[in-house]
């Protein structure tokens, strides 16, 4: 929830510095209120547009909701789901997480799929086992069949500053990795992993260099473009 119509300077700024970079994927998911103008100033640029959250239904009366149709409507091509704060802080199961992973292919997008485990989780050391759940109940059956991204975003790492050491983000990566490949094949193998929390310009490089990280899924180093496009770079 951040960012305001001034903000679209930043991502003007996104564009002209995207174009120095080397082969590396993008993609922006602003606020629902400046999706419209995001996508505008993305238009040609190879910058993907995302949204953060979606609703399982086409439409109905769900009232501040908004669809995976109507994200793909103004041209998302991505859509989060599952992301740690909608799972602490709207309750959501990995039932509905499925549900809205499901929505976003029905619509012909991309689902960012989020696991991740709280600090209370990995204190008592059922990481993996809460990973193992959340995979199972949040990547629906079709991710063999079309492109899906998990993201790990371990929740006690998210805008507290504190990042995972390189072994537990390749410890776990590596455990998602076998679980996908596991009940999906060769699909399985091929879905790309992203990490998520606390990345920043300065450690970024590092992080995606992490056997199993494809990736990086940026919260609020990304508000800036120079810090976004510093990140954007150590993973090109």
């Amino acid at each position: 929830m951040n960012g305001l119509a001034a903000s679209l300077s930043e991502v003007r700024a996104m564009v002209e510095g995207a174009n120095a970079l080397g082969a590396v994927d993008l993609v922006i998911c602003p606020p629902a209120t400046l999706a419209a103008a995001v996508g505008e100033a993305l238009r040609g640029s190879g910058i993907g547009l995302g949204g953060q959250d979606c609703h399982p239904e086409k439409s109905g009366a769900f009232t501040g909701d908004i669809s995976a149709e109507m994200w793909a409507d103004i041209g998302a091509r991505y859509v989060i789901v599952g992301h740690s704060e909608r799972r602490t802080l709207h309750g959501e199961t990995d039932a509905e997480v499925s549900a809205k992973a499901s929505a976003v292919l029905r619509a012909g997008l991309t689902p960012i799929i989020c696991v991740g485990e709280s600090l209370s989780e990995r204190d008592e050391g059922r990481t993996l086992d809460v990973i193992a759940a959340q995979l199972a109940g949040s990547v629906p059956a079709a991710a063999d069949q079309v492109e899906v991204v998990v993201a790990y975003e371990p929740v006690w790492a998210i805008g507290t500053g504190r990042t995972p050491t390189i072994a537990q983000v390749a410890e776990v990566h590596g455990f998602i990795r076998n679980a996908l490949s596991q009940r999906f094949g060769e699909a399985g193998r091929a879905i790309r992993l992203l990490y998520g929390g606390s990345v920043k310009p300065d450690n970024a490089r590092e992080l995606v260099a992490v056997a199993g990280v494809d990736g990086a899924l940026v919260g609020g180093a990304s508000l800036k473009a120079a810090d976004f496009l510093k990140i954007a770079q150590g993973a090109a």
